[in-house]
């Protein structure tokens, strides 16, 4: 029989180790950091390379949801996530305007491009992007459009709007609704176009049978930024590891490996390392 000093013990016994396991739970939690990030990082293989790297250094676990930048920023807006790496600059503004970010870092850049089939139906090759995107609707030839809020589409959107064309509704306009990997397959499968990042189409390119046709153009410019969340609105966000992930993106040695990237497989970095520049010097 249980005597009340016994019950007591037992008592206590149970309630110390339920504040030890809740105590192991939180310091398990505020050793992982939510990185809210784009497809084309993920994609590209990237975050492959980084993100063991800080781990290693920082003692952080990384767990990376890959979606497009809109979505990412969602999730920054809901405090869902930790910290953000997202290339849609005029939506990140906002988010930062209206006060869900503390910092937001310049990282790296790469560019756009539009691929599409070898034998180019449309005769974009060479193009502008906008005299692109107005022969692609008047030949009426497939374009697979992410149609996913990612910095991606955003750039798509203010593509089309530039060369005075709206493409919603047409039925040679196909919203995939899917990442850049899969978009880049079903533009591929369709023998059409669609506009990707460089890095997500090199890493993916073999196979596809989809060819570079309209690069360098001004506008087609992506640029990579690092958001650390506001803690006032969301303070449950993991800031210490956000703010270490951040500063570990524009870190000497990171922006080293950033350059690195790609070089030994495609004779060309995938990403231009950016950390420190003005933004001006990009056009921003």
């Amino acid at each position: 029989m249980f005597t009340k000093q016994k019950i007591t013990r037992i008592t206590t016994l149970v309630a110390t180790l339920f504040l030890l396991a809740c105590g192991t739970s939180a310091l398990a939690a505020s050793k992982t950091v939510i990185l809210a990030t784009t497809t084309s990082t993920q994609d590209s293989g990237l975050l492959d390379v980084l993100v063991p790297a800080f781990e290693k250094e920082s003692g952080f676990q990384v767990k990376t949801i890959s979606v497009g930048s809109g979505q990412a920023m969602k999730m920054g807006e809901k405090g869902e996530a930790d910290v953000l790496l997202v290339h849609s600059p005029d939506a990140e503004k906002k988010f930062m305007a209206d006060g869900f970010g503390t910092t937001r870092r310049l990282v790296m850049h790469n560019d756009f491009i539009i691929v599409g089939p070898a034998t180019d139906p449309a005769k974009i090759k060479g193009a502008t992007a906008a005299d692109a995107l107005k022969r692609i609707a008047q030949s009426g030839t497939v374009f697979a459009s992410r149609g996913d809020n990612s910095g991606t589409h955003a750039k798509e959107k203010g593509l089309w709007k530039a060369a005075g064309i709206s493409p919603d509704g047409q039925k040679w306009y196909q919203q995939t609704g899917l990442g850049m990997g899969q978009t880049l397959n079903v533009a591929a499968e369709k023998k059409g176009y669609t506009l990707t990042d460089r890095a997500t189409y090199l890493s993916l390119k073999k196979g596809l049978g989809l060819e570079i046709l309209v690069e360098g153009d001004g506008k087609l410019l992506n640029i990579y930024h690092v958001i650390e969340l506001n803690t006032v609105k969301w303070p449950k966000v993991n800031a210490e590891g956000g703010k270490a992930f951040a500063d570990f993106m524009i870190a000497k040695k990171s922006q080293e490996i950033i350059g690195r990237f790609g070089v030994e497989k495609f004779g060309a970095p995938l990403f231009f390392p950016d950390a420190g520049k003005k933004p001006e010097s990009l056009g921003l």
